[in-house]
């Protein structure tokens, strides 16, 4: 852990959704390793503003609708001017929006369009934006994609648009790698399955908590605690020479 604590500590971490769920997780990890966190949240401030009372300077707040590029682009600058640097970018928001085959096209094109404005464009223009910052300041810095194991086992019907933005987050992040090494510059997914988070609710309300238990090997479903310290290890630099990887974390629902 004291190791950990030295490669992490005063780097300087976007974290999108970083207010609630494994986001709040993953902030409160790299706090308590006294790392520097940008905070990024969409609609409960609050949640937000509870981190930075507890951990005080080190934490700042952003809000964004990442559906929107504009604020997408807006909320990268701000966290460069209020944060004056960055090491690490975390893409951890996310939604996913139950569509039915039996929906009109109008609204499931809509609800399509939506789940990949917010799970791969904003992904993908925060990396572009990120990896300018890099290169430009000869940062040899990190970007971690929290993916889905629904990327490489697909979901079910309802779902079938965030399986699709998390496969794209995966070839992304791979294409990042092999592109951007040789700039000092390592990427990485980490692929959660079921995780008890509120995003997860809505999911067993539909289909009941039983599903996602006989799904997977364990006797628990994963929590966000248990991912946090995976991406802390990928963000020290510790781990630099599996870039490209992805991480599995489903507790043996998906092997590959």
């Amino acid at each position: 852990m004291n190791d950990l604590v030295n490669y992490l500590k005063n780097k300087t971490i976007l974290i999108t959704g970083g207010n609630r769920g494994i986001g709040r997780a993953l902030s409160e990890y790299f706090l308590k390793n006294d790392a520097r966190v940008a905070v990024h949240y969409h609609k409960n401030r609050k949640m937000a503003e509870e981190l930075a009372d507890e951990y005080g300077e080190n934490v700042s707040i952003f809000k964004a609708d990442l559906g929107q590029a504009l604020e997408v682009s807006s909320l990268f600058q701000e966290v460069i001017i209020k944060m004056k640097k960055l090491d690490v970018l975390i893409n951890n928001a996310g939604i996913a929006i139950s569509s039915r085959i039996a929906d009109n096209d109008i609204q499931w094109v809509d609800d399509w369009m939506k789940t990949i404005d917010v799970n791969l464009n904003a992904v993908g223009l925060l990396c572009k934006k990120t990896i300018q910052y890099f290169i430009e300041n000869k940062v040899k810095g990190k970007i971690i994609n929290i993916s889905s194991r629904a990327a490489f086992r697909g979901d079910t019907a309802e779902y079938m648009a965030y399986a699709a933005s998390k496969g794209g987050m995966v070839a992304l992040t791979r294409s990042i790698a092999r592109a951007f090494g040789k700039k000092g510059i390592v990427a990485f997914n980490v692929a959660p399955g079921f995780v008890k988070t509120d995003m997860a609710q809505k999911f067993f309300d539909e289909y009941g908590k039983e599903y996602a238990l006989n799904d997977i090997a364990l006797n628990e479903l994963t929590t966000p605690e248990d991912i946090a310290p995976l991406i802390g290890f990928l963000a020290s630099g510790m781990a630099d020479h599996a870039t490209g990887g992805t991480f599995d974390i489903n507790a043996a629902s998906y092997v590959h």
